[in-house]
């Protein structure tokens, strides 16, 4: 019994004991885990991916293995230097830190005829700007989904007359299979560049020594081939899982609209109340996921519609104009016109108060800030003018406009050739629609005035704003010019979001969305983005009243009998500081600026492989991140590998003796004062 009793205590002693170092070996990895990868890895933590975007024919954009893919940093100067990376360097795959300038359609191509050798691709900001300009995108934009095709305009279809954007290279719309990133930080290019330096620069042509400077780059897409393709993917997972694995997204957001005179939006408009249109798109691009500057392709026109559409609120006599106006800012125009045709499809269909026979005419502001002169030119439709009624129309709204421009001293507007089409513009969806008189106001005659259109150099110097050096935020935020809230627009949307100013028109619950550089304008796929927001509500401070309501009223105004939420739209807004500059003095703004949906018909109607609407989407993915460490040869890595294989074959060796012999190694001592017989 004695010996039983002893084998026993023995057994659970061991186990106890095993327990307890298990125990100790797990914790003392959960404590010291951290620390170890940050002795390891130099994380890179302001960079933009290239994501997958696809449409219902093909995919573009970029992704990288499941794993993330791993290679040897090469500094890219001058195009000689890729010889390295294509041919001569011994250690391959290799990830190429290449110089804003470098990232030519030429160079790229290299790139793609050598996958094998490159495992990623950073690109840094080119400082200033490249001269010679860069476009990512095509020279016929949103091209088979404007109003011209080959059975209407044939002569004007796929720009054939004008290729709008001449220095369009396209690389935004091609396919690569290895991931690339924006390094956005000066601070950390330079330290992969003292890394590189350190490492891998080879002394007269021989190969670096070990261990080398490496990148790692996470972009894993999960949507492959086509949206027909993962949206059918979503959709069967959606309908049969209980825990889908949806793979895209379709683009989408809010267009954001006014009435200039308030309209019932519980119905539609009677067929003879006339609207004119006032539209300008609020969205751009660049070959970066959420890198949209746009301050040329988008902000400089939003900013003057918004302007102008607070001088016409005030102007005293607006209750006796003959017709009300509608403003309209659409979303998701860069990629096959998404609001425009939204906005349409909700007209024809009665889902929208104003209907397209409400339209009397449409007034676009397209890119305006590059005139090289006074002259903004009047762009219209050849197409429709050939019926006489329309043509009658148009040339009636040409003389309104010049007379009114008259009256503006900085503005000399011109006509251009009856003959010459129209450019990518909004107004082109609803020419599709029916025919309208119309016009778009460019600051080009011609193809694009803007030599950084739909890319990361199209930002606030793009367009000359500037501020004086050494002001604080504050300062710059009022520097004053003859268009002071222009200035004021145009710095909250191009510098500095989180501003005193974009802060008093928001709501409480949206501050988060102001962060201390420029909005993006990118449409994006959760909705509604940043700049939808801030433009809605700076709308509606520009254009609404304050009044007085408590924020519970505010809030539902149909317990106050005054008011009529189909008239108006409310807002409980932060509003400005008090005289002390320690508390807001909140207040309830009534406007009529509102949101109506910018998605795709295409996905409404689940005809996902439409040659009619927008059917781009964004791929999902799971996790996006870069960083930097050290590798070794792989005759190091698989030395080690042998040795912790040898490690743990003897460890396991060493525990199953003690295990086995645990009864004589870990005998439990007696109790004193106990007796066996």
């Amino acid at each position: 019994m004695a010996t039983d009793g002893g084998g026993c205590m023995a057994d659970l002693g061991s186990r106890s004991l095993l327990r307890l170092v298990s125990f100790c070996v797990l914790l003392a990895g959960l404590c010291e885990g951290n620390s170890v990868e940050k002795k390891i890895y130099i994380p890179l933590n302001k960079t933009a991916p290239c994501v997958r975007l696809l449409n219902a024919t093909h995919q573009i954009g970029c992704q990288s293995s499941v794993s993330g893919d791993t290679g040897v940093i090469h500094v890219v100067q001058k195009e000689e230097d890729l010889q390295w990376v294509l041919t001569d360097g011994p250690n391959p795959p290799y990830v190429v830190l290449l110089e804003g300038t470098l990232f030519t359609r030429n160079l790229m191509e290299k790139l793609k005829g050598r996958t094998s050798r490159i495992a990623g691709l950073a690109v840094s900001l080119a400082k200033p700007s490249p001269a010679s300009g860069f476009s990512p995108s095509v020279q016929c934009p949103n091209d088979g989904f404007g109003v011209y095709s080959n059975s209407y305009g044939p002569e004007f279809a796929h720009c054939r007359e004008i290729a709008w954007n001449p220095l369009g290279n396209g690389l935004a719309y091609e396919d690569f299979s290895f991931p690339i990133f924006l390094l956005e930080d000066e601070n950390e290019t330079n330290v992969i560049k003292q890394c590189y330096r350190d490492h891998n620069l080879s002394q007269n042509g021989s190969a670096p020594a070990f261990p080398l400077c490496a990148m790692q780059l996470f972009s894993h897409m999960h949507a492959v081939i086509s949206t027909v393709t993962c949206m059918r993917r979503s959709f069967i997972q959606s309908s049969f899982s209980i825990n889908p694995e949806i793979v895209c997204d379709p683009l989408s957001d809010y267009n954001v609209w006014s009435m200039l005179k308030p309209v019932n939006t519980s119905e539609t408009l009677e067929p003879d109340d006339k609207v004119v249109v006032a539209a300008t798109r609020l969205d751009s691009r660049s070959f970066f996921w959420n890198v949209a500057p746009g301050a040329e392709s988008a902000v400089a026109s939003f900013v003057t519609q918004l302007a102008a559409a607070e001088a016409l609120q005030k102007a005293p006599d607006v209750t006796t104009l003959p017709r009300n106006v509608m403003f309209v800012f659409f979303q998701g125009e860069t990629f096959d016109y998404i609001g425009s045709s939204r906005m349409v499809y909700d007209m024809k269909n009665g889902k929208f108060p104003v209907q397209l026979e409400n339209i009397d005419s449409f007034v676009e502001l397209g890119q305006v800030a590059l005139r090289n002169s006074l002259e903004l030119w009047m762009h219209t439709d050849p197409m429709s003018q050939r019926n006489e009624t329309v043509q009658n129309q148009v040339e009636e709204l040409l003389t309104t406009l010049e007379k009114s421009g008259a009256g503006v001293p900085t503005v000399v507007l011109r006509r251009l050739s009856r003959s010459q089409p129209l450019p990518p513009s909004s107004l082109q969806r609803f020419l599709r629609a029916q025919n309208i008189s119309g016009v778009v106001l460019a600051d080009h005659s011609a193809v694009f005035q803007n030599h950084y259109y739909q890319s990361i150099y199209d930002t606030a110097e793009n367009i000359n704003v500037t501020y004086p050096e050494g002001q604080s935020p504050e300062e710059d935020l009022n520097f004053v010019t003859d268009t002071a809230k222009v200035t004021r627009l145009l710095y909250g949307f191009l510098v500095r979001a989180n501003n005193s100013w974009f802060q008093s028109i928001l709501r409480p619950d949206l501050r988060s969305y102001l962060g201390d550089g420029p909005l993006q304008h990118y449409i994006a796929v959760s909705s509604p983005t940043n700049t939808t927001y801030v433009v809605q509500y700076a709308l509606a401070n520009l254009t609404g009243k304050v009044i007085d309501l408590t924020r519970e009223q505010c809030q539902d105004p149909s317990k106050v009998p005054t008011e009529n939420k189909d008239l108006y739209e409310y807002a409980w807004v932060q509003g400005p500081l008090n005289s002390n500059e320690t508390d807001r003095l909140p207040r309830c703004v009534r406007s009529t600026a509102r949101l109506a949906r910018a998605l795709s018909p295409a996905f409404e109607l689940k005809q996902w492989g439409s040659t009619e609407y927008s059917t781009w989407t964004e791929s999902r993915w799971k996790d996006i991140r870069a960083r930097i460490f050290l590798i070794a040869s792989k005759e190091l890595e698989f030395i080690t590998l042998m040795v912790g294989f040898g490690v743990l074959v003897f460890s396991l060796v060493v525990t199953y003796c003690i295990n086995a012999k645990a009864d004589v190694l870990f005998i439990a001592p007696r109790e004193p004062g106990s007796v066996s017989y």
